[in-house]
């Protein structure tokens, strides 16, 4: 029977692979922000939030990675990722005012049970939210929803005890994870990168497109495969899932990458010395069932180093190509695909390659439709206004 994944599920597994306390790996050229370095930890979690509207810059040009979030930005953001409904009342806070640009999103919060005050009426519009208060916010958002205690943070009994039940959620979530020594430091300051990243994570998992259903019959002969850490590449694989009724296949790491694996400062991690070597084949877990039935197959993966992750050529040369189309695409804050996919061609004898695509982390059903309505290809299906 062929392979099918569920991406919400397939987004609370990839989430694990990321914490905002230890470097990500960044993948952009550009991000638009003065201050935010193409290869620092944070530079696609900052353009993600900025082309998903759910952060913006402080200034024309910055961002201000390593300032504090405060309270009243917080709230902002958790409005317009509510989608910015119409509020009505005043608040009774004694620290906020009518006609700011928090008012709106302070009324919403507070009137949502989001975000609640201090004692003596104060909202604390400015003050520092810190890393147990924003899990708590996030799960408050997100229905406080139960999780299991799993395993405990070196400085667990320093957790409020409001807390202790939003930590653990968000900790079995992978939205958040521990800081040096294995503490969770439940009293430091998220910065607005901390607070970017793990809104990305949040955002993807909690945000996507439904993956089809396998036809009934069983009989698609496309094949979306595709390999993802920050789940950028997985979301655009389930928009093209939908537009093409095609089926999904995740390419799996038998060693699943950690957080210090992906870190990009560090010339010794994981992806970086397999990056230098081209021979490096990171084993893969599991295989694509009737591979053999597919006639077209869309193969995705993250832009690492200006090349595809060493896993796609891996799974590249555990298959027979002979016959076969392939449509490479990545994602990426700004790096085209580049050469990446035609350092792979010599992998898959017998197969035609066609021009891949590059997509941003904020593309739409929309933009995938239009590029799979260029392709023209022969499917048996169709997107809305294609032939």
């Amino acid at each position: 029977m062929k392979q099918f994944k569920k991406l919400g599920a397939l987004l609370t597994a990839l989430a694990v692979v990321c914490s905002v306390s230890v470097a990500a790996f960044a993948a952009v050229e550009d991000t638009g922000f003065a201050d935010v370095a193409a290869d620092s930890w944070y530079a696609d979690a900052a353009a993600y939030c900025r082309d998903s509207g759910l952060m913006s810059g402080t200034g024309g040009t910055t961002f201000s990675p390593d300032a504090v979030m405060t309270r009243a930005m917080l709230a902002t953001v958790l409005y317009r990722l509510a989608g910015s409904p119409a509020v009505t009342g005043t608040d009774a806070f004694t620290d906020t005012a009518d006609g700011t640009w928090y008012a709106d999103a302070v009324l919403w919060a507070s009137q949502n049970g989001m975000i609640s005050g201090y004692g003596g009426g104060r909202f604390g519009t400015e003050d520092p939210v810190t890393r147990e208060q924003l899990s708590t916010i996030l799960w408050r958002c997100s229905g406080r929803p139960a999780a299991d205690a799993g395993e405990n943070f070196a400085d667990e009994s320093a957790i409020s005890t409001w807390a202790v039940d939003a930590v653990r959620w968000a900790r079995s979530n992978g939205y958040v994870n521990g800081v040096d020594d294995g503490r969770f430091d439940p009293a430091g300051q998220a910065t607005r990168a901390q607070v970017a990243a793990i809104l990305m994570r949040y955002h993807q998992a909690n945000h996507v497109r439904p993956v089809p259903e396998p036809t009934p019959d069983g009989e698609s002969d496309v094949l979306v495969a595709f390999f993802s850490c920050t789940g950028n590449t997985g979301n655009v694989a389930n928009l093209l899932a939908v537009s093409l009724d095609a089926d999904l296949y995740e390419i799996t790491p038998e060693e699943p990458y950690t957080s210090a694996d992906l870190d990009y400062t560090n010339s010794g991690s994981r992806t970086q010395v397999e990056q230098r070597d081209p021979s490096a084949r990171p084993a893969i877990s599991g295989n694509v069932d009737d591979m053999e039935d597919y006639e077209i197959v869309f193969i995705g993966y993250p832009i690492w180093n200006g090349d595809a992750p060493r896993i796609i050529s891996t799974f590249l040369e555990s298959c027979d190509w002979s016959g076969k189309t392939i449509v490479p695409f990545c994602t990426s804050a700004s790096s085209g695909i580049g050469s990446s996919a035609a350092d792979l061609h010599s992998l898959t004898s017998g197969a035609v390659w066609l021009e891949g695509r590059r997509f941003s982390s904020s593309v739409s059903q929309e933009q995938v439709d239009s590029w799979v309505t260029e392709l023209a290809l022969p499917l048996t299906g169709s997107v809305d206004g294609a032939p």
